[in-house]
């Protein structure tokens, strides 16, 4: 496959990350109570208590989690419009910002994970790099070979 045939199927992966982060940004607020986000405060609560978390904790924490949901879809709605914007315009620059964005959160989200023993946390944060650095950094080569000088 060319690097012209490629970046279209890397485009629509950016594409696909970012409708997946306003999905799940979306979801946050609503499965906080269901048994899978229960499942997931439970698992952060370990951390912390020896016995079960106290009742406002428990709220909190799903105050916390249902408040994060709009920033998910954030990101998600800028990383739409910069691959959007790298698209349109074979600008290096965009696949770089997007770069720079999954590499300043993810250290530290593992990081912080790490110290709390969220494992699953950080399986994530691994899954994110290797599906989105890749074609990001394939997408600003390619876009090198096609307009030559520009970052």
């Amino acid at each position: 496959m060319s690097q012209e045939q490629l970046r279209p199927w890397l485009i629509r992966w950016l594409y696909t990350a970012a409708l997946a982060h306003v999905a799940v940004g979306l979801a946050l607020p609503w499965i906080v109570h269901t048994d899978l986000g229960i499942s997931y405060l439970q698992q952060i609560e370990q951390h912390f208590w020896p016995q079960t978390a106290p009742v406002a904790a428990r709220q909190i924490q799903a105050w916390w989690l249902s408040l994060f949901g709009p920033t998910v879809q954030t990101v998600g709605i800028w990383m739409a419009a910069l691959s959007y914007f790298g698209d349109k315009h074979r600008s290096r620059a965009a696949w770089l910002w997007l770069l720079a964005g999954i590499l300043t959160w993810a250290p530290q989200d593992m990081w912080i994970s790490m110290q709390a023993n969220m494992r699953i946390n950080v399986w994530i944060d691994c899954a994110a790099l290797l599906s989105l650095v890749p074609p990001l950094l394939c997408l600003w080569r390619i876009d090198a070979t096609t307009i030559k000088g520009k970052i």
